[in-house]
């Protein structure tokens, strides 16, 4: 199991944007993910939770409000997919987590 980002760091202006990145599925088998953010207030990240397709990609996109610049990150939580799962917000309290993929996130002035 194995989940990559491209670009793997994320930059940002303080005064707001976003930074559109993919997360690769380098395995075989069908992924599921939930993404948290060090910094709710700064961010929205858009999906929160989705599934990923054996060797497929998927984009996530990373919004930043006004704010001081700051060093965030975001951290993808992923497992493998249970097979039945249509709702991955809904399914993804049911599976064991195993791994993370870290994106570091700077705001610059």
């Amino acid at each position: 199991m194995h989940l990559a980002a491209d670009p793997p760091a994320c930059t940002v202006p303080a005064s707001g944007g976003s930074s559109t990145h993919k997360i690769i599925n380098g395995g075989a088998e069908k992924l599921i993910f939930k993404i948290k953010s060090s910094n709710n207030t700064d961010y929205r990240i858009s999906p929160v939770y989705g599934f990923i397709d054996p060797a497929g990609c998927r984009d996530i996109i990373i919004t930043r409000n006004s704010g001081p610049p700051k060093e965030d990150k975001i951290v993808i939580h992923f497992g493998a997919a249970p097979a039945d799962a249509t709702d991955a917000q809904a399914a993804f309290p049911s599976i064991a987590v195993g791994g993370t993929l870290t994106i570091p996130i700077s705001a610059t002035a």
